[in-house]
């Protein structure tokens, strides 16, 4: 029987999948157009919910709050982009990289330790990438590796999050995102504006309403369960993505292709499993003594 975690967990991984749906249904619209319509809603979503629970919107530790939205708004526009110009269970499994960095970059942001296994379970994710960018003549190059460069700012969004972690409350650090990112993709959708037509409006609406929900069910998630039974579960979404990829777009690929997708997971799941263990080995040294 599925615990609350769990069915929490997919539901999240699930309205996540559908907001990438939904920006590569509106291709035809700039990345930077689209999350000013995200930002937008989760802007007035994270405010309503700050002012509910009488937190200031403004947190104490402007600098890194800053930082933190400016690399989550990097990564967005990064991601988005991607998404919209090669298949869709690509661009979610490069997206899956970001524990790599986030652990790479923590080294300096939390001085957390990387270990020597931890180095080879990354290198096998990038080796996934190659064999990605060798075997797949319809992944464009270029944006394989603007992927790449997402899950990079992606990871140093969390490593930022990690550190802001006890001093921050979760909502002030979720509303500094649309909060930075609105200026930049603003002033860029200004002077590139494409007038979105039909169901267009609903779809954008759609990225925001369904990136909320992905966001309120992983908390829930996370509340509900120890994080190391659930987080795993986030990888069900290369499962959705391959199934909404050909069901929608006709995606399908090459067999290397998805030998390299596997590779990249493969070495993402390891170091979390790796990290788990590490840290239950640790809780109890420290229970021992």
């Amino acid at each position: 029987m599925l615990t609350k975690g769990v069915k929490y967990m997919l539901l999240s991984t699930l309205f996540f999948s559908l907001m990438n749906v939904c920006v590569k249904l509106v291709a035809h619209i700039p990345a930077a157009e689209v999350i000013l319509f995200r930002s937008v809603i989760s802007l007035v979503i994270s405010y309503a919910y700050l002012r509910r629970a009488n937190v200031s919107v403004w947190g104490h530790n402007k600098v890194w709050l800053v930082a933190r939205g400016v690399a989550g708004a990097s990564a967005l526009i990064l991601f988005f982009n991607t998404l919209q110009h090669i298949p869709l269970a690509t661009a979610a499994t490069v997206q899956y990289m970001s524990p790599i960095f986030s652990a790479v970059l923590g080294l300096f942001i939390v001085k957390e330790r990387v270990r020597p296994w931890q180095w080879a379970f990354f290198l096998l994710s990038f080796a996934g990438v190659l064999v990605i960018e060798g075997v797949e003549t319809s992944v464009d190059t270029f944006y394989l590796w603007v992927g790449v460069l997402s899950s990079v700012f992606t990871g140093l969004a969390y490593a930022i999050v990690r550190k802001l972690n006890t001093q921050e409350h979760p909502l002030v650090i979720i509303f500094y995102f649309p909060l930075v990112a609105l200026p930049a993709v603003g002033l860029y959708a200004l002077f590139h504006w494409v007038q979105p037509e039909g169901w267009d409006w609903a779809l954008l609406l759609l990225v925001g309403l369904l990136t909320q929900l992905g966001q309120y069910y992983m908390t829930m998630s996370y509340q509900s369960e120890e994080i190391s039974k659930v987080a795993n579960l986030n990888y069900i979404g290369i499962i959705y993505a391959l199934f909404l990829g050909y069901a929608l777009f006709g995606e399908l690929f090459h067999a290397g292709a998805y030998a390299g997708m596997g590779l990249v997971l493969l070495g993402v799941v390891l170091n979390m499993r790796y990290k788990n263990r590490l840290a239950k080995r640790e809780a109890l040294h420290q229970r021992a003594h």
